[in-house]
């Protein structure tokens, strides 16, 4: 059975950019691990585990009335690995959506120039060769960027703990509506969007990301003036609008999507546990790893003068 733990609330704002979730918290307790792997002889790290928090979400009608409660229960990496695992995901899906399609010419690439502007001598100015060096207006571009691809690759594993671990940190600022598309139907309506949002604890003018499984086109009516407020599905959800977000607004059926989806079940073998920890482990260890590298060629450059091209360590 996965392990339980109790989510305390450590901040305010979900912002990516400012919040200290993936801090470690000294009272956020791990009751149990259902993973621990010991590290290689050439880590520095105690451990790495993955765990599964449980946390209790306050369930609302459409009316704003507690009707109930909630539960997502979810993998999560620890505060020792959780940050590096989520800052490359977020590194990953910003940099992928790069089209590299800048360019620029260089002295070479642009039109004319073919002759020289004016003598050498007698005119009192500056030598020159041709109207297109970049030190001129109209000229070529010096180091100018050129198309390129931006993409790099992630683990499909590591991505998905990555957006789990986001939303179960964000669990302390998260709230479950009950399916409210019948409400908007023949009268779609942004003014009763925002009464229903005020009803529900959410202030418009914050970042509200609502993850829904099913969106009706009445919904989408409704909420598309919303300026800050964006409604995910299964299909669409990332990490960094759950990072970015002050407010997560789940449906009872994204909560089933969620924990069926991102939860620990009996089905996982032996062979997954081992890749989550292979995976945990390397983006501890890609940093230290290089930083050795780089010091050893550092040092045998220095004291035998080996080329640091030609050195293959």
């Amino acid at each position: 059975m996965a392990s339980l733990s109790t989510l305390t609330p450590t901040s305010t704002s979900l912002s990516f950019f400012s919040s200290s979730f993936f801090i470690s918290n000294p009272s956020t307790t791990l009751t149990h691990s259902k993973f621990k792997f010991l590290p290689n002889s050439n880590s520095h790290s105690t451990s790495l585990s993955i765990s599964c928090k449980l946390a209790t979400l306050p369930l609302l009608s459409f009316s704003g009335e507690k009707v109930g409660e909630s539960t997502l229960d979810i993998k999560s990496a620890t505060p020792d690995t959780s940050r590096a695992v989520v800052h490359r995901a977020i590194v990953h899906d910003l940099q992928n959506k790069r089209r590299g399609t800048a360019s620029t010419l260089t002295r070479a690439e642009v039109r004319g120039g073919g002759r020289k502007p004016y003598g050498q001598k007698k005119t009192g100015r500056a030598r020159q060769g041709s109207i297109r060096t970049p030190l001129r207006p109209g000229g070529g571009v010096i180091f100018g960027p050129k198309p390129r691809d931006w993409s790099i690759k992630i683990n499909k594993k590591e991505k998905r703990l990555a957006i789990s671990t986001a939303v179960a940190s964000a669990a302390v600022n998260t709230v479950v509506v009950e399916e409210f598309g019948a409400e908007f139907e023949g009268n779609p309506k942004t003014k009763d969007f925002i009464a229903a949002m005020k009803r529900w604890g959410l202030d418009p003018k914050e970042k509200v990301t609502f993850l829904m499984t099913e969106v009706s086109e009445e919904v989408l009516l409704s909420s598309r003036n919303i300026g800050k407020l964006k409604i995910l599905t299964p299909r669409t959800l990332n990490l960094y609008d759950i990072l970015n977000a002050d407010k997560i607004v789940l449906t009872p059926g994204a909560v089933d999507y969620l924990n069926g989806r991102y939860g620990f079940s009996d089905q996982d073998d032996g062979d997954y546990d081992e890749e989550e920890a292979d995976i945990v482990e390397e983006v501890v260890e890609d940093g230290q790893e290089g930083k050795r590298l780089l010091l050893q060629k550092a040092l045998c450059f220095f004291f035998f003068g080996i080329p640091v091209l030609l050195l293959n360590v």
